[in-house]
């Protein structure tokens, strides 16, 4: 009989626990989809900036005798110092969200290391930055509470600082890795470097139509002030789209955990119902027996 109730005890367990895993997806299910609004309008208008700032760099290019020269698009053959920022989220309980994130900034870490390059790490998201302390692995910036809600505003002041770094010299290259959301159930992890902006991708084909009319004096001018917003944009959207492909990994982590909870509720009840039988057939054994020897 106590292995009765033992068992009757893990099943009320396991279905309490399925009961929380299910709310938990129903509550990641409701905020991805608001993520995902917000994702697919921040996407849009990403897109548009980073064509303005191709064709304003394309037009600037064909003008000046001497090519794009400008401080954000300059090519160094072999950095020395590269930044690293990579967002995890503040959260667990959500698959291998962060450890694919982790992953590849610790290949990276590797590739350098062997290059000789030194790298400065730029943590945004609680997971990431208790992983690399707990490795002891020394942390340039830690940034809590910014991955799982994200504004421009926070965005930006982060950025400009390592913007600024990079502009005084402090650093060759500014790369950025995070988890990126593609669909419900995909999550894929990217890599992009912020700066220096790479001369080489800029669309040229519609330079030459294009009706815009730069001042020569004002080509620094301009081009700084879009590279300035081009950059923090680009932050801000890398958060946001981290942030919706972190609740679809949690929505299918609780999924599968809830089926999983299901299906040993299954398991334990059958246990049950053959241990409650076992326990029948050994009490009528003894009734019958002790009736027997009363004869």
């Amino acid at each position: 009989m106590a292995n009765l109730k033992e068992i009757k005890r893990k099943i009320g367990s396991v279905k309490n626990t399925a009961k929380t895993t299910n709310a938990m997806k129903l509550v990641s299910s409701a905020k991805l989809k608001r993520a995902e609004e917000l994702a697919k309008r921040s996407k849009v208008y990403a897109h548009k900036l980073t064509e303005l700032l191709d064709e304003i760099a394309a037009r600037i290019q064909n003008v000046n005798a001497g090519g794009l020269d400008n401080i954000y698009f300059r090519h160094i053959e072999d950095p020395k110092k590269v930044d690293i920022i990579f967002i995890t989220s503040d959260k667990g309980l959500c698959g291998g969200f962060n450890a694919q994130t982790i992953k590849r900034v610790n290949e990276l870490l590797e590739t350098y290391k062997a290059a000789d390059v030194k790298v400065r790490l730029r943590a945004i998201g609680r997971k990431g930055v208790d992983y690399f302390k707990f490795n002891r692995i020394e942390l340039n910036d830690a940034i809590i509470g910014l991955s799982s809600a994200p504004t421009y505003k926070e965005a930006a002041e982060f950025i400009t600082k390592v913007v600024e770094e990079y502009i005084n010299g402090k650093t060759d290259k500014i790369i950025l890795v995070y988890n990126s959301y593609v669909n419900i159930i995909t999550q894929e992890v990217k890599e992009e470097q912020i700066l220096p902006i790479d001369a080489s991708k800029i669309e040229t084909s519609g330079a030459n139509t294009s009706e815009l009319e730069i001042e020569p004096e004002d080509d620094d001018v301009l081009l700084d002030a879009l590279v300035k917003r081009y950059v923090e944009y680009a932050m801000y959207y890398a958060l946001i789209d981290s942030l919706a492909a972190e609740h679809s990994a949690r929505m299918q982590a609780m999924d599968a955990a809830t089926k999983n909870a299901k299906e040993m509720v299954d398991d334990l009840t059958v246990k049950y119902n053959k241990a409650r039988q076992e326990a029948i057939t050994t009490e009528l054994i003894e009734i019958i027996s002790g009736m027997e020897s009363m004869k």
